[in-house]
């Protein structure tokens, strides 16, 4: 649990940090929009050679992104498994009343590299973008709402807690396992419904720190005056720069490679 990327932030200084959040957030949509778009192996060439320059351009490891893939590990090997005895075709193996088919091995592998990319990229925006810079940079975009009574700010803000507070919760997950494993709870034996049963206990304690926190963070806020967006202002005002449109530049050129290779392959 303690290995889940998306929502931690690492500080730094590179090129990607410096990046206008709202660059980030409208380059992290397109992305996974393109995976989606994408109907070849081929074609994902360009969102990997996109993950592996933000990476060196970030200063952080692909290694370490792809630790965050672990615990979702079950989720992407089902899906695989799925797909394959799933989707019917030429059968290559028969495993008891099951079929192996080519059309399902390759529509298989497909989805798991999807979500693969998918879970890698979108880290990436949470890793290199500070909970203030996302806020700001969610509220920026959803500005034009506000005409039509769309409350941007509040949404923002929401968003970004939810963000922040995943590896938060997942850590006080980790020290109620834990404590209850030290008073002779069993986790890991049993069948899968067993297993399943004996996370039960989890949910209580879990729920009550998740409501305790929300409460603390909520006096928290009213402590400091907190009303919401109205006439708030801003230490540090957003504004893009040069860096910002070589990256569009440079991110439309991977889009459209992405797209021309539907018609190449």
């Amino acid at each position: 649990m303690r290995e889940i990327t998306i929502g931690q932030y690492i500080p730094g200084n590179s090129i990607v940090h410096r990046l206008d959040p709202r660059t980030k957030i409208i380059i992290t949509l397109v992305y996974m929009i393109l995976l989606f778009i994408l109907n070849n192996f081929e074609g994902y060439l360009f969102p990997v050679g996109f993950i592996l320059l933000a990476s060196v351009l970030s200063g952080i490891s692909l290694r370490y992104m792809v630790k965050g893939l672990r615990p979702l590990i079950v989720i992407i090997v089902l899906t695989f498994i799925l797909n394959i005895f799933m989707i019917k075709g030429t059968v290559l193996y028969q495993i008891g009343p099951f079929d192996v088919t080519y059309e399902g091995l390759y529509q298989g592998s497909f989805m798991a590299i999807r979500l693969v990319l998918l879970i890698v990229g979108t880290s990436l925006l949470t890793l290199t973008t500070s909970p203030i810079a996302l806020t700001d940079g969610i509220e920026r975009l959803l500005s034009p709402a506000k005409k039509i009574g769309v409350p941007a700010h509040e949404l923002a803000m929401m968003m970004t807690i939810a963000l922040r507070f995943i590896p938060t919760l997942l850590e006080e997950t980790d020290k109620i396992m834990k404590a209850q494993m030290a008073r002779g709870a069993d986790f890991e034996s049993g069948n899968i419904i067993r297993r399943a049963k004996n996370m039960v206990p989890l949910l209580v304690p879990l729920f009550i720190s998740a409501f305790r926190r929300a409460d603390d963070l909520a006096m928290a806020m009213e402590a400091r005056c907190y009303r919401g967006g109205e006439n708030r202002s801003r230490m540090k005002e957003l504004r893009m720069s040069s860096l910002d449109f070589i990256t569009y530049i440079v991110f439309l050129i991977i889009v459209l490679g992405g797209i021309a290779s539907r018609f190449i392959w």
